[in-house]
């Protein structure tokens, strides 16, 4: 664990993101390409590695600080990241290009999401997650994505529109661009940048969450704050990326699916994870909290559902919300 005031911790979990996101990509990029010699089908990398590859942070984090026995670090992290996700992630997608969502995402996909939020609300509610429950949760993300995989040809991106950049029969599945990695060239070269990746993300997120316990400790903060908004935050810079990339190169379902799927993930899988190697705990600030992610979330499928679209009226709603959460958080710690 580093040393230091909140300015040390804060410049350590600075550069904790950075590695995040450099050990995701390599990861991500690495399995991708092992993945398609293997001889696994596009559909079925999309809806597993590109799904559940940007989540990796959180996973990490999550697990990690459950290790520790830092329950609202954990739990905060989650529930923060998935809140960041649907309020400013989908919010900025959406002020950059209005984002039209195909039938089956918003029916399919957006009950799921829904669903997940409720469950994990209601595992939250006695303010404990039990091996037993986090052991469930995955069971249930497993038949989610089992489900997935059995029904994937129905969730297709529509065709990008003319002019945007595609894939092509050899490209990586849409919302994923492994180009700069394709660069490094050498023998064993996949297994390395996996390896390689792995442990950047492992490292990164190990540091990332010492250096938010002693930022709230040296704050006079709740870890909670902390993990539900500067730890949400930096894990979730994958999604945000992956969501930018895929609207830039007009694939505009990958970039409400990749939130969608991260969420279901991180409530179902990376919770479920966490409490299955350590039963985790937090204080009463978690039940606000996933109130309000249940309310963001069934706001956002709603407007789905209506106008199967997310318009940029509605985003800059939703990222405002995002911003105002923060300003609140950020209210508390320096208060």
């Amino acid at each position: 664990m580093v040393r230091g005031g909140p300015a040390v911790q804060v410049g350590v979990v600075l550069v904790t993101v950075l590695g995040l996101w450099v050990g995701a990509r390599l990861l991500v990029d690495s399995v991708v390409r092992l993945a398609r010699r293997a001889g696994l089908s596009d559909l079925v990398i999309g809806l597993t590695v590109v799904a559940v590859g940007p989540s990796t942070p959180e996973l990490v984090v999550t697990t990690d600080a459950a290790v520790k026995g830092l329950g609202d670090i954990a739990v905060g992290n989650v529930v923060g990241s998935n809140i960041y996700n649907l309020a400013f992630v989908l919010g900025v997608v959406s002020l950059v290009r209005v984002v039209p969502i195909e039938r089956s995402l918003v029916h399919r996909d957006g009950l799921a999401l829904v669903a997940s939020t409720l469950l994990g609300g209601a595992v939250l509610f006695d303010l404990a997650v039990s091996r037993f429950e986090g052991t469930l949760l995955i069971g249930l993300f497993v038949a989610y994505t089992a489900y997935l995989l059995r029904t994937g040809s129905d969730s297709a991106d529509p065709e990008p529109p003319p002019g945007s950049t595609t894939n092509g029969p050899d490209s990586p599945p849409p919302g994923v661009d492994t180009s700069r990695t394709e660069r490094v060239a050498f023998p064993g070269r996949d297994l390395v940048l996996l390896v390689a990746g792995l442990a950047v993300v492992l490292a990164s997120g190990d540091l990332m969450v010492g250096a938010a316990s002693e930022l709230a400790r040296g704050a006079g903060v709740s870890e909670w704050v902390i993990g539900g908004t500067v730890v949400a935050a930096g894990t979730s810079t994958p999604e945000f990326a992956v969501s930018l990339v895929a609207v830039r190169r007009g694939r505009l379902g990958v970039s409400v699916g990749n939130v969608v799927g991260s969420n279901v993930f991180n409530m179902l899988g990376v919770m479920g994870l966490a409490a299955a190697v350590h039963p985790l705990s937090v204080g009463g600030a978690a039940l606000e909290n996933v109130a309000w992610l249940t309310v963001v979330a069934v706001a956002m499928v709603a407007a789905l559902w209506t106008g199967r679209q997310l318009s940029r009226p509605e985003g800059g709603l939703f990222a405002g919300s995002e911003l105002a959460r923060w300003a609140l958080g950020l209210l508390g710690m320096l208060g």
